[in-house]
């Protein structure tokens, strides 16, 4: 008797619909700034909460992102 792997999860497309994010550190922390205010004034839970906190992570990516790139290399 042959033994099968369970099935595979689908996975989501990788193709983005979100906007492009700005790539300065400047404006990723302006557009931050406006979207913790954004996200603070959401129903907690609510889809509009949601995405603000979505996006937040996006931009906290990108700016760690750039200031990685900012650091003098090792050694």
């Amino acid at each position: 008797m042959t033994r099968y792997a369970a099935p595979m999860a689908k996975r989501k497309s990788t193709t983005s619909t979100h906007p492009p994010l700005p790539q300065t550190r400047a404006e990723l922390l302006d557009l931050h700034r406006e979207t913790r205010a954004r996200r603070n004034r959401a129903a907690h839970g609510s889809p509009k909460h949601v995405e603000a906190i979505d996006l937040l992570g996006r931009i906290e990516i990108e700016v760690a992102r750039i200031e990685r790139a900012m650091d003098p290399p090792l050694g």
